[in-house]
């Protein structure tokens, strides 16, 4: 069976067509500028990206451009629309609704919609591209994985806020985490290539990237993340702050001028090593600049390395010990200097680490020497090949 995997951002749309049997993708691209004006970037496999400008009002004419890619006569994949099986959306919060992924239903589409407040840039734009591959594609099974679900198994304690207990009661105040999909499969991922039972063993997963995140999984569960009821909370990021003492919301904005939407635009757009370095939000600026002898730069590589190293020590403690490190995500698989800055502060784990093990860029190797007393990884993730595979278990 081909399933259809789909990522719908407010103004745009990642998409992969995979063969859930081989796990071959098939073709993959990008609408983007839906709104303004359309781009579409569809590349089959094994062939040279195209890009062409096409108009692109709503989600439903990105999709349906999706659809003609795929099926064209010259340059798709399929025959037709009957072989695509069925279609699995990427869905970002899933509230305490959903511990698991599940097939599209009125009722989950109205579930979906009343957790559009948790994650305003996200849901609805992730619910759009539901509706329009239903109207696209009517007949063909949809399936919905949830970036919060697979952090539904975290006990209160950990998800829980020092908050009156009426605001959970109320508006579900409280942590939910994100890149669940991410932390699920590289964990699951790590177990099999070390040959251990994913059920019986500890392992913290650093999701590095422009956004980033922590998880501690334990025997195959999610115990504690980094991201909360948004996912502004936890490692300081690109442009986002990560934890901050809350009063400094009222301090800035007294001084400022600002209000609520102008601090959470400054906490969610301007902060992060981009607002300390004052040069960028990729990493791979900061390294050029810091090389180039600019301390701001310097300085915000190394906030970000200790907020991790920070994390991964606390989730030892939550999990009372730690069999395995993995790095995953753009910079935790290619970023070589930064796994080891990080790998610095973690020496009383007794970890040791092999420097040239630790030059892989985006492939799955063991960064740890053998007498290192916890395993360090790299292994690369795959969201959509997970969500594929949710899709597939489920129908």
């Amino acid at each position: 069976m081909n399933v259809l995997v789909i990522n719908c951002g407010s103004s745009s749309l990642k998409f992969q067509l995979i063969d859930a049997k081989s796990e071959e993708v098939l073709a993959k691209g990008l609408c983007e500028r839906i709104g303004i004006d359309g781009r579409l970037t569809y590349q089959p496999e094994g062939q040279e990206k195209q890009k062409t400008d096409k108009p692109m009002p709503t989600h439903t004419e990105a999709i349906q451009y999706v659809i003609d890619a795929l099926t064209d006569a010259e340059n798709g994949v399929v025959k037709d629309l009957g072989e695509i099986g069925a279609v699995g959306h990427r869905v970002v919060h899933g509230g305490e609704n959903f511990a698991q992924s599940v097939i599209v239903t009125p009722e989950v589409k109205k579930a979906i919609e009343e957790c559009n407040d948790l994650a305003p840039l996200h849901n609805p734009a992730n619910l759009i591209g539901i509706e329009a591959c239903e109207k696209l594609m009517p007949g063909t099974p949809q399936v919905v994985v949830f970036d919060t679900a697979f952090h539904q198994t975290m006990p209160e304690q950990a998800y829980m806020y020092g908050l009156p207990y009426e605001y959970y009661e109320k508006y579900k105040v409280r942590r939910y985490g994100f890149h669940g999909t991410s932390h699920s499969f590289v964990s699951k991922r790590a177990a099999e290539y070390l040959g251990v039972p994913y059920e019986a063993t500890k392992t913290i997963v650093c999701h590095l990237g422009n956004g980033s995140s922590v998880c501690a999984v334990m025997n195959g569960k999610s115990v504690d993340t980094s991201m909360g009821l948004t996912p502004l909370e936890g490692l300081v990021m690109g442009t986002r702050s990560g934890d901050i003492d809350p009063a400094i919301m009222e301090f800035i904005a007294k001084k400022e001028d600002l209000d609520i939407a102008g601090i959470m635009n400054v906490l969610n757009k301007k902060s992060g090593v981009e607002g300390l370095s004052g040069v960028s939000s990729d990493f791979r600026d900061l390294t050029d600049a810091a090389e180039a002898g600019n301390e701001r730069a310097e300085l915000a590589l190394k906030v970000f390395a200790y907020r991790v190293a920070k994390y991964v020590g606390s989730y030892a403690a939550a999990m009372n010990g730690v069999d395995n490190i993995v790095f995953t995500a753009g910079i935790g698989e290619n970023d070589g200097p930064m796994r080891a800055s990080i790998c610095e502060y973690l020496g009383y784990l007794g970890i040791q680490i092999d420097e040239e093990a630790n030059k892989v860029r985006g492939e799955e190797k063991t960064l740890s020497t053998p007498d290192s007393k916890v395993n360090v990884l790299v292994i690369p993730t795959n969201e959509e090949l997970a969500i594929a595979r949710e899709t597939v278990a489920l129908l």
